[in-house]
């Protein structure tokens, strides 16, 4: 098949031990994002089979428009930005694997860099070092504090394991189905949301981004947190209700954000008023950005490509396009 692999910016693919799994294929990779569907449609014309880099373009029923030849869209993740629907009606197989594996280790361990660097102001200490200046204000040890994760999936797991080891005490929130798992595992969850988001010197939240959860935390969470609190979103900005957070931060509940989802990605705007604020400690969505990782997930959706040149489609979100 002739296979397109958009948005890999760093050219990293390639050069991973995965990529093997595409042999015998005809392989296309495309290192720029391209946003414009006309111009994407004419650089993909030829193509068979998409491999998406998550969620970094849109699928939409304009770009379906413009390829004639596509049977098969693969991915690993969740697809807020694939129109399902429109795959179906041009004919398309869409095929997403997302429960593969074990938890993300990646981002469990990003969440726990954003919330040391966030509690030691680490951005802002290096700036003054830098500038020739020395010590700023002083930082917050962790250790005894309560850590706050919202949503008890396999990610959120991980970063308990981690702030445990720091010595902080793990209390959980989240849908009704999820405070029940974690009451059956033995694990502390709060007695209501308020004094979750109220009592918790940090909070990270931990859940997929779909329609039922967008705008989850809201502003009125936000501001139940105290002045000197962390509030952590490595997983979708979708998750808060938008302009929550950046008024949150300015208001001083709570305190400091740190953050590796944005509303627009890339960043539209160099001078954006969230990733600038000195109460932000911020990183470009780089939680599921490392080799090992990248390589895991592209695994999974090589193998949707080969199980459908095989004529044994997996993972096939919308069924009802198969003979």
């Amino acid at each position: 098949m002739k296979v397109h692999i958009l948005d890999d910016w760093h050219d990293t693919l390639r050069g991973l031990p995965s990529f093997s799994r595409l042999a015998g294929h005809e392989v296309t990779i495309h290192t720029d994002h391209c946003p414009d569907p006309a111009a994407l449609g004419d650089r993909l014309r030829d193509a068979e089979a998409l491999v998406l880099f998550r969620e970094r373009t849109p699928i939409t029923d304009a770009l379906l428009q413009r390829l004639p030849n596509l049977r098969l869209i693969a991915m690993r993740g969740v697809h807020p930005h694939v129109d399902v629907a429109a795959c179906t009606r041009h004919g398309v197989t869409f095929c997403s694997n997302l429960s593969a594996g074990g938890p993300s280790v990646a981002t469990a361990e990003l969440t726990l860099l954003l919330v040391l660097a966030a509690a030691r102001d680490l951005l802002a200490q290096n700036a003054r070092l830098k500038a020739g200046l020395w010590q700023g204000a002083p930082g917050r040890t962790l250790a005894g504090r309560q850590m706050g994760l919202y949503g008890y999936g396999r990610i959120a797991r991980q970063v308990a394991v981690y702030m445990r080891a720091l010595g902080m005490q793990v209390v959980w929130w989240g849908s009704d189905q999820g405070r029940a798992r974690a009451l059956a595992d033995g694990e502390v969850v709060a007695a209501s949301r308020q004094d979750f988001f109220a009592q918790s010197d940090v909070v990270s939240v931990h859940v997929r981004a779909n329609a039922q959860t967008k705008g989850l935390i809201t502003a009125a969470d936000l501001a139940a947190m105290r002045p000197g609190a962390i509030f952590v979103n490595t997983s979708r900005a979708s998750l808060v209700e938008p302009g929550a957070l950046l008024a949150a931060v300015r208001a001083g509940r709570p305190g400091r954000v740190a953050i590796d989802v944005f509303d627009t990605e890339p960043l539209s705007d160099p001078a954006d008023a969230l990733a600038h604020h000195p109460r932000v400690t911020a990183s470009p969505h780089i939680g599921f950005v490392t080799e090992e990782e990248l390589d895991r997930q592209f695994a999974d959706a090589y193998g949707l490509v080969t199980a459908y040149a095989e004529g044994a489609p997996l993972h096939v979100v919308n069924p009802e396009v198969l003979p």
